[in-house]
């Protein structure tokens, strides 16, 4: 049976602490629901665009049956930040009024290190293949965007996924790449499956589940100042484009066999 990806909507109410220096400074945050999360800004970096990434990179990981913290809509209210002292911080939270994105905060988890951490091939082929679909840049040894929570492996952060929204130029070439960066994976070594991978992966991603995940996407993330695309347009590319990659898997898959090769 089909998984309907859905998501919950909560309201932030206490601004804690900023999670790390950087570009889309991440906080943890409480909501109206008691519970903590990291919570990413629409007014940080690469704004909605990484927001995007981050809900259909994490969505898709769900639905493959991958450990995802859950994502919640988290919306902020205007008046949110006027008190906070931190005129960066401050900027940030007025500039991102209205729906942003959350992550059920692991409390207690640790940053997966591959030297104390050794992955079965199973699993380290799903999150390999996970991220060339995607085209996630950002899972490397530098930063592997992994945790340990109670002895079990979850996956975080795919706000630098589907980097062809940046120019959103040729998105049909990017659609069929190889996917060169896929060498750069933390898990590459261990990925011994991934043509099984793929052959189990493809019948779970159905044009009907790709459609549920993509639909995901809050219409007010779709307004974007530098296009001229309607929102349904933009919404559509995105299917496109995963749609395609899809159907086209063996190229870059034969790109991560590859790069594995090399490497052992």
């Amino acid at each position: 049976m089909e998984k309907i990806p859905n998501l919950r909507t909560v309201n932030v109410t206490r601004y804690i602490t900023p999670l790390r220096e950087g570009g889309s400074l991440p906080a943890l945050a409480e909501a109206d629901d008691d519970f903590k999360y990291v919570l990413k800004f629409k007014g940080a970096g690469h704004g909605v665009k990484a927001l995007i990434a981050e809900l259909i990179g994490g969505e898709i990981a769900r639905v493959l049956n991958l450990k995802m913290p859950e994502l919640v809509y988290a919306n902020l209210d205007e008046a949110f930040g006027r008190s906070e002292a931190d005129e960066e911080i401050q900027d940030l939270l007025q500039g991102s009024q209205g729906l942003n994105l959350a992550l059920h905060f692991l409390s207690g988890a640790i940053t997966f290190d591959p030297v104390v951490t050794v992955v079965d091939p199973k699993l380290a082929s799903q999150i390999v293949w996970l991220d060339a679909f995607i085209t996630n840049v950002d899972r490397t040894f530098r930063n592997t965007n992994m945790l340990i929570w109670h002895k079990e492996l979850w996956l975080i952060d795919h706000g630098a996924s589907f980097y062809f929204h940046h120019s959103w130029t040729n998105w049909e070439k990017h659609a069929q790449s190889p996917f060169a960066l896929i060498k750069d994976h933390v898990l590459l070594p261990q990925a011994s499956l991934l043509k099984e991978t793929d052959a189990i992966f493809k019948e779970i991603l159905t044009d009907e589940v790709l459609q549920s995940i993509v639909n995901l996407i809050p219409l007010e993330w779709l307004e974007w100042e530098d296009s001229n695309e309607t929102p349904e347009a933009i919404r559509d590319v995105y299917f496109q484009f995963l749609s395609i990659r899809l159907k086209h898997s063996e190229i870059f898959i034969n790109e991560a066999q590859n790069a594995r090769e090399t490497l052992i």
